[in-house]
């Protein structure tokens, strides 16, 4: 709702216009251009370093210890803890607060609470320093391996979804008491793991944020960080433990895949708008000329890359396509130099199997040819840690009902999380809550040739907070977002349309571009061993018991 003062400005002026004419009145209105609400900014009630003073008793049911706060800039930095170990930071403007909350996610395993605006960094509240900031470290500190959770049931709670949770509660207590008034507006912001955490707000703490942007959502955690990533480097090793394909074949392929599909889009541009229409064949590139060809073997390893995780009979372990045509310059996150070096998918897959897979039992001497590749150690696997760690429920109707909304986006070029994740959890959605009610609250966008959370050879700049604020302060629905590299920029419609070159002008102008929808868009295909877990009503509380986690 608006601020208590936007009411008394709009009786005032409709006492005014009883004595003035009409004519006369320049009045102003109620949103800016971009669809924000016109909020008056608001200064503090008491000084910075009054705050590390404040009680926050009876914000969340731990205690909260302020342990600093010291103005930065033009920010009031404060830091402290929520117990027993939720680090957190968070930034109160000090010239002038424009009644907004905007919380940020972290990446990977977490750990580090560091305020990253990411792909929001242009929002214009975000950039002009108006806004009230803060995030966590999820519950635990020091290294990003996984091995904090071992014994520490607590850490593996606050980084499954209470460390955000009670970020939000506090962070609002400490703003409410530092400019005497709550935020007007909340809203949450991240990508990877930071969108794990915003779609488990979403389905956990559905009224914690007015609007949420969640990118690149790491939500089927169980999954990812373990027949996925394992996938990536089983797959590319021979019955000696050798790789059989290294990464300077990559620009190969990538130009190969290129050359079949770029021009799918009615445009040679070096994107693919959608590569779920590209029908590249690895074995095209076999040949006798292991110079520029590939080996049999190696073609091998391409499809297997692409496809993703399957058992020994053939059934996916993971959904169809692990990573997109086109993406395959970003592959080194898994595709070595040379022999004898270590992944990074290596890295994430360990990382979770030794510590976090089995929440009771870690094992740190666990090897990645220690995971069977067969149905019943899928589940196994999967399944100890899903019921708390992952974001998979499809039903979001308490999130809708509190007039939440919900912006997803995802990079086509993705080599850490596979777009079909947050495709499959969006055909879902509507699936369960019917297409007409997501469109009411939702919205889908994918970037062509964008990598994790950004970078990639497509446009990877743009602003995903300022649709989401219009959305919620206006009623203004999202349309086009506007990505730049360098000397390009492209729009990026809701999904399902797409991006089309209407004939003139330069191809790397978005000013050149229209909307188009497909007569009969791609069917994503949900057929995988783990489909059942895109359902409601799985998610659990687990507590920490003597040192163990109960469910």
């Amino acid at each position: 709702m608006p601020p208590f003062p936007r009411f008394i400005a709009i009786a005032a002026t409709a006492v005014a216009a009883t004595l003035i004419p009409t004519t006369s009145i320049a009045k102003p209105p109620a949103t800016t251009p971009d669809g924000l609400a016109r909020l008056p900014a608001i200064t503090p009630v008491m000084t910075c370093a009054a705050v590390t003073g404040l009680d926050l008793t009876g914000a969340t049911d731990a205690p909260v210890t302020i342990t600093s706060a010291t103005v930065v800039g033009t920010n009031c930095e404060v830091r402290g803890t929520i117990a027993p170990a939720n680090t957190i930071v968070a930034r109160l403007p000090v010239n002038g607060w424009t009644q907004r909350y905007v919380q940020t996610g972290c990446g990977g395993l977490c750990g580090n609470a560091t305020i990253n605006y990411g792909q929001a960094a242009t929002c214009p509240v975000v950039a002009d320093g108006t806004v009230a900031s803060a995030t966590t470290d999820m519950g635990h500190q020091g290294r990003n391996d996984g091995s904090w959770a071992a014994g520490n049931p607590q850490a593996q709670i606050d980084f499954a979804y209470r460390g955000v949770h009670v970020t939000a509660q506090v962070a609002k207590a400490l703003i409410t008491a530092f400019y005497g008034r709550s935020p007007a507006y909340s809203y949450f912001t991240g990508c990877s793991d930071g969108g794990r955490e915003a779609l488990m707000e979403a389905q956990r703490f559905p009224t914690d944020f007015d609007g949420i942007a969640a990118g690149a959502p790491a939500n089927n955690m169980a999954v990812q960080n373990t027949f996925h990533h394992a996938w990536n480097v089983l797959a590319n090793k021979d019955a000696s433990g050798n790789y059989i394909l290294l990464a300077d074949k990559l620009p190969l392929v990538h130009a190969a895949v290129l050359r079949a599909c770029d021009g799918i889009d009615g445009l040679t541009d070096g994107l693919i708008d959608d590569p779920r229409l590209c029908r590249f064949d690895p074995a095209s590139l076999v040949c006798a000329d292991t110079a520029t060809c590939l080996t049999p073997a190696q073609a091998s390893v391409v499809r297997k890359l692409h496809d993703g995780a399957v058992d020994a009979r053939g059934r996916r372990l993971e959904p169809f396509i692990s990573h997109e045509w086109g993406s395959e310059l970003e592959w080194t996150l898994f595709v070595p130099a040379a022999q004898g070096q270590v992944v990074g998918s290596e890295n994430f897959a360990l990382s979770y199997l030794r510590y976090l897979a089995d929440p009771n039992d870690p094992n740190p001497a666990y090897q990645l040819t220690d995971l069977r590749l067969t149905v019943e150690s899928f589940w196994s696997t999967v399944l100890p840690s899903s019921t708390y760690m992952a974001a998979m429920d499809p039903d979001l109707g308490a999130f809708r009902r509190s007039n939440g909304k919900l912006l997803l986006w995802h990079g086509w070029n993705d080599q850490h999380i596979s777009p079909q994740s947050t495709l499959l959890y969006y055909d879902a959605m509507r699936r369960v809550m019917g297409a007409g009610a997501v469109d009411r609250f939702a919205r889908l966008y994918l970037f062509p040739g964008m990598a994790h959370c950004g970078g990639g050879e497509g446009p990877n700049t743009f602003d995903v907070l300022t649709p989401v604020m219009a959305w919620v302060e206006s009623g203004r629905q999202p349309g086009r977002i506007i990505a730049t590299r360098t000397d390009r920029s492209r729009p990026v419609y809701p999904y399902p349309a797409v991006a089309r070159y209407d004939g003139s002008g330069s191809i790397d102008d978005a000013a050149n571009f229209v909307p188009f929808t497909p007569r009969n868009p791609v069917r994503n295909d949900d057929e995988w061993i783990g489909k059942r877990l895109y359902s409601h009503g799985y998610q659990t509380s687990p507590r920490a018991v003597d040192g163990r986690l109960v469910l």
